[in-house]
């Protein structure tokens, strides 16, 4: 589990292909990697990927084919990429529950300067909007936030500056993709309010 607060912007130094999947190398920038084990979880622009390989600030990670396809942002080597290390039971939840389980990839129509902060547009893909509220919490390439507006198929979020300064959601613009994460408990609250599984 995670929380959707960035530790750190790392860099996708290595990706090569690995029977059909990736195999990853990302060097963190200022994350502590003093902590970090073989087969810890790492979440790569909200996607939980496990530790194979540690050198230095750097670690690697196996990406599969099912994972790439319903995700964006790790395949391409040179790629600026948020990371956050799983969430302890001591941790402080700053954010919300975040699973590191990417439910679809939404699409930016709009970002921009509004004063004290910046706009974000993202339009979910249908299946995934039903589940995204006002003020409920979504997870936007890793990043934890909280919906302001829904308008159908598109959601508004602010982004404050330090957000902007210590993730890679400054690097935006309209037409980019993203990973989107729906808040868990709205997807468990559907499961109950079905009728009995069949």
């Amino acid at each position: 589990m995670f929380s959707g607060i960035i530790a750190d912007v790392g860099l996708i130094k290595r990706a090569e292909d690995r029977e059909g999947g990736l195999r990853l190398t990302v060097e963190a920038e200022t994350m502590d990697m003093g902590d970090v084990r073989m087969g810890d979880s790492i979440a790569v622009n909200g996607v939980c990927l496990t530790v194979v390989g540690l050198q230095g600030r750097a670690f690697t990670v196996d990406v599969s084919r099912e994972t790439l396809d319903c995700t964006v942002g790790l395949e391409h080597q040179g790629r600026h990429v948020n990371l956050e290390k799983a969430l302890r039971l001591s941790d402080r939840l700053g954010g919300h529950l975040v699973s590191g389980h990417v439910d679809g990839v939404g699409e930016v129509v709009a970002f921009n300067d509004i004063g004290e902060s910046w706009r974000l547009v993202v339009r979910a893909p249908h299946g995934l909007a039903k589940y995204i509220a006002v003020k409920g919490s979504i997870t936007i390439n890793g990043v934890s936030l909280t919906v302001n507006l829904v308008a159908g198929s598109e959601f508004e979020v602010n982004l404050i500056p330090h957000t902007l300064e210590v993730t890679t959601l400054n690097e935006l613009e309209a037409g980019a993709k993203v990973n989107l994460e729906i808040d868990l408990i709205a997807r468990y609250v559907e499961r109950m309010m079905q009728k009995e599984v069949q």
